[in-house]
């Protein structure tokens, strides 16, 4: 185990470890601050950062954050590290790297990706302003399918987001059909149940399953139930499109969520099996969140962002959908305010862009954090202008279930709005033939009273 130095105005800081020296080199944020990991100052942030600009990449290789031997997160980013892909950038030092990603195009940085593990490009990260986490992160572009294609340039998609507190089916469908009549759903229609029950489960698939099919809207649905539930219900013939699961960047952390790679296996080569995509194969939709792995005290003293980043190793495995970090939803015991979670939804979608990823964001935030609509509007202009392959939307950008505040449909209208980007190309067809864009391309507006009707048609159905 290496130990770091660095000087700074006469003064010398010294750093046991690599795992230490990261989470010194950390912005600061209320998670790390409360695992006692943060930095002690500005002035040692600044010198841990000097220190870690110097770090050879391959550091990373030889000295794993945790144990090989005691933790199958990192078994599987060392093991299927990609040494010609990372061949470019391994001479490089962590500062030297930042200056590649800076001049670096869209092709070099996506043949880079597959020999770039979540700690490189953790490090980076911490080198790097908010305006260098965008200017990189839409260089890259991840293209995934199922029935809708996501992360093409100009585009923006969505993932519409009906939940019920009691999963009340006309609760459920107004929500919908709300969605649906402000373009959005093209990512995803998804629900977070009320119960995990494989019954209430399967009730909402056979709902959102039923007016996908009837009316033929080139989308997927997902009900985010636990990935046991889902390997039961598809055996059961339950029509599920994606399968979900929240994930975290260590192997305990995972076990709290009751999840095993071995279980993500199964559970993706089911659902590969069902062949239920019309114009692509990626299955999976996964979800994440800094502050995971501390809450469930199995982060093992590795600063939050950089645990975060190598739930992002896990994704990558199974070739998912979609991939989107919940920002602001686990509260500000880990991000106190609208600049840190602002901070960490930059840094979560450049360091899953970085590897690969479709990434997206719950640009969100829980009523007792020090944040409001206007943060959401600021992270939502700047992941926009940053490329994120989508946004999460609620009704009104309040998400009654759950309890917090996120995003609303005419929210991401005005992200497409003022950025020219469109909805996916296939769900932006089936909403020209239902007549729901204008001659500019917009979504058309719908009287209250239209749209009386034609919820009272759908709910009577």
């Amino acid at each position: 185990m290496s130990v770091h130095t660095s000087t700074l105005g006469g003064e010398r800081h010294r750093f046991a470890s690599l795992a230490q020296l990261l989470a010194a080199a950390s912005p600061e944020r209320s998670g790390d601050r409360l695992a006692g990991l943060a930095a002690e100052s500005a002035r040692q942030r600044v010198a841990a950062r000097w220190a870690l600009a110097e770090v050879p990449l391959t550091t990373f290789l030889t000295e794993p954050l945790i144990p090989y031997e005691s933790d199958d997160v990192t078994r599987l980013i060392l093991d299927t590290h990609d040494t010609a892909a990372f061949a470019p950038v391994a001479g490089m030092t962590v500062g030297e790297f930042r200056e590649w990603l800076l001049a670096a195009d869209g092709p070099a940085l996506t043949a880079v990706a597959p020999g770039l593990t979540p700690e490189m490009v953790a490090a980076v990260s911490k080198l790097m302003g908010n305006a260098d986490l965008v200017a990189v992160a839409r260089k890259v572009r991840v293209v995934t399918a199922f029935r809708s294609t996501i992360g093409l340039p100009g585009r923006l998609a969505t993932r519409l987001q009906p939940n019920h507190p009691t999963d009340d089916p006309a609760g459920v469908a107004a929500a919908l059909l709300d969605g649906l009549l402000l373009g959005s759903g093209d990512a995803v229609i998804g629900i977070n149940p009320a119960t995990d029950s494989p019954k209430a489960v399967r009730d909402l698939l056979d709902l959102l399953d039923g007016v996908i099919q009837r009316y033929a809207i080139p989308t997927q649905s997902c009900v985010l139930c636990h990935v046991t539930t889902s390997v039961d219900l598809m055996e059961r013939g339950a029509p599920v499109d994606l399968v979900f699961q929240s994930i975290a960047g260590t192997q305990a952390a995972n076990a709290s969520f009751g999840v095993t790679l071995g279980l993500l296996d199964e559970a993706y080569e089911a659902a590969l099996t069902l062949e239920r995509g019309t114009v692509g194969r990626n299955v999976m939709y996964f979800e994440t969140g800094q502050g995971s792995a501390l809450s469930a005290d199995a982060h093992h003293g590795v600063d939050q962002q950089t645990v975060e980043a190598r739930a992002y190793a896990v994704a990558r495995r199974y070739d998912p959908l979609l991939v989107n970090t919940v920002v602001g939803f686990i509260g500000p015991e880990y991000l106190y305010d609208g600049r840190q979670i602002l901070r960490a939804a930059l840094e979560d979608h450049f360091c899953g862009k970085l590897l690969g990823l479709p990434m997206g964001l719950d640009i969100c935030y829980t009523n007792h954090a020090d944040a409001d609509d206007d943060d959401v509007a600021t992270m939502l202009t700047m992941l926009g202008v940053a490329g994120a392959s989508f946004v999460i939307c609620t009704p009104g950008g309040d998400d009654i279930m759950l309890n917090y505040q996120s995003a609303s449909y005419h929210d991401a209208l005005y992200l497409r709005e003022v950025l020219g980007l469109r909805p996916a190309p296939e769900f932006e067809a089936w909403l020209a033939t239902m007549g729901l864009l204008d001659e500019g391309g917009g979504i058309r507006e719908v009287g209250a009273h239209a749209l009386t009707e034609i919820a009272g048609r759908e709910l009577a159905a």
